[in-house]
């Protein structure tokens, strides 16, 4: 009886909580949404401001968002996915192995604003790179390498052994088997992982102050205009927030973060649809 009472409080506990905490989000989602849908428009959304024609708009915050966002992945995702390959089918267990473990755990764990003034120091003043977008999606990548290798990792751990085994005694080299077997099977989590340091970048701020800027101008037209604006300074959905919070332009700051709350319920249901489709892929 004691046992059964038990059990019906922690139960109780349980549900109150996680009914706390889904109030709790949905609050959040409603305030900004609610304070923010007013300032959304289409000029806000296509136009940047401008003191002399009289426009707010977040369409250059925008454009740098899209390409800090591909440009880290560029970097990131082949170096992360490569170097989780190396890991779990090449090196073995080794005491190399595990020390690049336990820096990558560290990494993780450091405050992104120490990873915007190393970015600042080594990318923007030693290499000269300045205050630019090249800058801030390099130092982005130092961040975002651990979520894609461990996940990568894990990923690649999921895949059962009778998989290599079955394949290399088949006689397939092992290159040809991490390519056509243990990758489609992985897929689901590296993909995870991926759009997972989509979302980080998104979301992330305070290194980019100290190594993207605040420019908020489009690129100029033409192909050569696109290149160029990789080495200019560029703020962020993220950035541009945080400026207007400073300059107590509050509702183009709700108007910004409905957006970003946007992009991240986008990212999430982009994870799980993904990741169930390249479930139902690799099992069939």
């Amino acid at each position: 009886m004691i046992r059964k009472c038990k059990d019906a409080v922690l139960l109780a506990l349980i549900y109150l909580s996680s009914f706390f905490t889904v109030l709790l989000l949905a609050c959040i989602i409603l305030y900004v949404f609610a304070k923010g849908f007013p300032v959304l428009s289409a000029s806000f959304l296509t136009t940047v401001s401008s003191a002399l024609k009289g426009t707010v708009g977040i369409a250059g915050n925008i454009v740098n968002t899209l390409y800090i966002v591909i440009i880290t992945l560029l970097i990131a995702a082949p170096i992360g996915i490569g170097s989780a390959i190396w890991m779990n089918e090449y090196a073995g267990r080794s005491r190399w192995v595990r020390l690049i473990e336990f820096t990558t755990e560290t990494l993780a764990g450091i405050p992104s604003i120490i990873f915007g003034l190393f970015g600042m120091v080594f990318f923007g003043r030693t290499l000269r790179l300045g205050y630019s977008i090249l800058t801030g999606a390099m130092t982005l990548t130092l961040m975002v390498l651990p979520l894609i290798t461990r996940n990568t990792q894990e990923a690649l751990k999921a895949v059962p052994d009778s998989y290599r085994s079955g394949a290399i005694g088949m006689g397939a080299a092992k290159w040809y088997m991490i390519r056509t077997i243990l990758l489609p099977s992985a897929m689901p989590g590296i993909v995870t992982g991926v759009i997972l340091a989509v979302g980080r970048i998104v979301g992330e701020s305070a290194a980019l102050l100290f190594t993207a800027g605040s420019g908020y101008l489009l690129p100029r037209p033409g192909i050569m205009g696109l290149f160029r604006k990789i080495m200019e300074p560029g703020g962020t959905l993220t950035i541009q927030l945080y400026l207007s919070m400073s300059k107590a332009q509050y509702d183009v700051a709700f108007g910004i973060a409905a957006v970003l709350l946007c992009l991240v319920l986008i990212i999430n249901f982009l994870t799980k649809i993904v990741a169930g489709r390249l479930d139902v892929t690799s099992g069939s």
